[in-house]
């Protein structure tokens, strides 16, 4: 089963980060950060794989992202409009990151999983007005992701 879903997604170094919420809470924002960490080295790669739209699909127990056709390599920068950046065909999903999250805790529990097309995947939860990116590179350098 494949699954269309507004969000976005980067690969950061061997796994994408799948970046969801609703309208304007940072998502092309919060990619195009994680992009520019890899340019500074403050994470060791960093490659656009779908903005705005991803295609998911549960592939043997792994969920793969990619760029609806139309799409691919394009990315929205508010107030400059849509750009065309290298993107990666597909990635294999090993974080979710909610923006704008009701359930943010200071001292969440370890473990949070959420299920997607019926794979179970580390999420990390970011409340509104709340910088997702120190949380988001902290836990891809820390390996909590």
């Amino acid at each position: 089963m494949t699954a269309t879903i507004h969000a976005s997604a980067v690969l950061v170094g061997a796994w994408a980060v799948l970046v969801r919420g609703p309208a304007g809470s940072g998502k092309s924002r919060l990619t195009l950060a994680l992009l520019d960490c890899a340019r500074a080295g403050a994470i060791p790669f960093a490659r656009l794989v779908a903005d705005d739209r991803v295609y998911l699909e549960a592939v043997h127990g792994r969920l793969l992202a990619r760029a609806p056709d139309g799409l691919a390599g394009l990315i929205e920068v508010r107030g400059l409009g849509l750009r065309r950046l290298q993107w990666e065909a597909v990635a294999r999903v090993g974080l979710v990151v909610d923006l704008a999250a009701a359930d943010d805790e200071r001292l969440p529990p370890p473990a949070q999983l959420v299920t997607i097309e019926g794979v179970a995947i580390p999420r990390l939860a970011v409340a509104s007005g709340a910088d997702p990116l120190p949380r988001v590179v902290a836990a891809l350098t820390s390996g909590a992701a």
